[in-house]
């Protein structure tokens, strides 16, 4: 037995009962018939759901409940979703309901559910494969039934927003069990087509069944794969289908897939006469800036008298052409001056009347080596002369003989070395411009000009060719 320390009051006991059912049920799904359906005032739903065997009180709340699309009666079967609690007051165990919906529509749920969770797995409904509507299409195709609800919506908005608009209706069954490939099959010849800009998926409201043919796996993937972009607009806008999410927009309703697909022309208008009043008065102010730099100008041409202002530069630029050619006259009087002053110095520094000077220096040269040379033999006469005397009495007179031999011998040997014996002897004397001797071929050039010295004057040469001796061999 616990402790007489532990008693609770029902209050807590109920609050630790209810803590305990919706931390274990946080979340369940049940089936089974509904019974004792009362709806009072509040709008709450209250009901009881049972079969053969049990039945557990249930309430349904009034944001809930008005989402349901169907009247919940005595006997219906259902299937709902939600969390198991108590209701302290009271001590009543109950299932508190989020969702519900007829038996019929569970397992297509599941279905729904299991189909849409490996299609989101796949990234067939990521945001980076939808693609922008144009702003302004000009043709689109309404794929839908040609009796419904729905197409009349469509076609009475787009009428009325943008009467511009191509629409084509492409008629086919939208619920049962030949919808879904047909559906499919025009969405593909539409895109395959090339012709329209946006594809419209549409369809009125109904039953989770009835609205099926739009949770088809291969329509879903023609509209993902759809190069044309696609927007779905099925059921009503609590209604959610594969399509809706496989589109490129999921509009909550057919009427509103309208409007977001064309602008409204009211607006457009209203838009084109803003912009027309904006181009008007842009006009105008250029217009008023054009004028007013017109006037500015013309005012600045007033200030300035170009005319007049032209003929002073005329005569400026007359002017300074006259000092041009006068400085020009002058220039070039001058270089005829300076022409004339360096071909007076170039004459007076010609190059004949620097050979003709070296010539005379050259002939002058040798006649004074000629003078100079007579000059050394004759003081050499002399000098033997004396010292044949000094001999002669000093000595005996076979030496004064012998030594008088040996001075004639050094005499004739001293005529015979003399430069102008040679050149008496019909040699010359061959000198460079600057005095030096030529005593090889290798020392002059063709064209270079030589001083011959004779014996009884001196010659002006040109080298015209250069022949060298042949060489011998032992």
């Amino acid at each position: 037995m616990s402790s007489p320390d532990h008693v609770l009051t029902p209050t807590q006991l109920n609050t630790l009962a209810r803590n305990l059912l919706e931390d274990s049920f946080p979340s369940v799904w049940v089936e089974g018939e509904l019974g004792n359906v009362t709806r009072p005032a509040s709008g709450h739903l209250y009901f009881t759901l049972k079969d053969a065997g049990a039945q557990v009180r249930a309430a349904m709340f009034k944001l809930r409940a008005s989402t349901l699309r169907f009247a919940p009666r005595e006997g219906l079967r259902v299937l709902l979703r939600g969390k198991l609690t108590l209701y302290a007051p009271r001590g009543d165990y109950q299932l508190v309901v989020e969702q519900m919906e007829q038996a019929g529509e569970g397992a297509l749920r599941r279905a729904f559910e299991q189909l849409k969770a490996r299609l989101q797995a796949e990234g067939l409904f990521e945001p980076a494969r939808k693609r922008e509507l144009p702003l302004h299409p000009r043709r689109i195709a309404v794929i839908t039934s040609p009796t419904g609800a729905a197409v009349r919506d469509v076609l009475s908005v787009l009428a009325r927003r943008y009467p511009l608009l191509e629409v084509d209706l492409l008629p086919c069954l939208v619920q049962g069990e030949t919808a879904a490939p047909q559906l499919t099959r025009l969405l593909r010849a539409a895109d395959a087509s090339g012709r329209y800009d946006v594809i419209l998926l549409t369809r009125g409201g109904g039953s989770l069944e009835d609205l099926w043919a739009f949770n088809d796996e291969a329509l879903a993937r023609a509209v993902a794969a759809s190069h044309t972009p696609v927007i779905s607009a099925v059921g009503h806008e609590t209604d959610f289908s594969l399509t809706d999410f496989a589109a490129d927009l999921r509009a909550p309703t057919p009427s509103v897939a309208a409007e977001l697909l064309v602008p409204d022309i009211a607006d457009l208008r209203a838009r084109l006469r803003q912009l027309a009043r904006q181009l008007v008065h842009s006009q105008r102010r250029v217009l008023e800036a054009a004028n007013q730099r017109a006037d500015h100008a013309f005012l600045r041409l007033e200030r300035y008298r170009p005319q007049q202002r032209l003929g002073l530069l005329q005569q400026r630029q007359q002017h300074l052409l006259d000092r041009l050619q006068a400085a020009w006259h002058q220039h070039v009087g001058r270089r005829q001056q300076q022409l004339a002053l360096l071909d007076t110095r170039l004459q007076r520094h010609h190059p004949a009347r620097a050979l003709d000077a070296l010539a005379h220096r050259q002939a002058t040269a040798g006649q004074r080596l000629q003078h100079a040379s007579q000059a050394v033999l004759a003081s050499h006469r002399q000098r033997l002369e004396q010292l044949r005397q000094r001999l002669a009495a000093h000595h005996p007179a076979p030496r004064v003989a012998v030594a008088r031999q040996q001075l004639m011998g050094l005499v004739r040997a001293l005529e015979t070395v003399s430069p102008l014996a040679t050149v008496a002897r019909g040699y010359a004397l061959v000198s460079t411009q600057d005095g030096a001797l030529v005593r090889s071929v290798t020392q002059v050039q063709p064209g270079q000009t030589l001083t011959a010295r004779l014996a009884d004057g001196q010659i002006s040469t040109v080298v015209t060719a250069i022949t060298p001796a042949p060489r011998t061999t032992d």
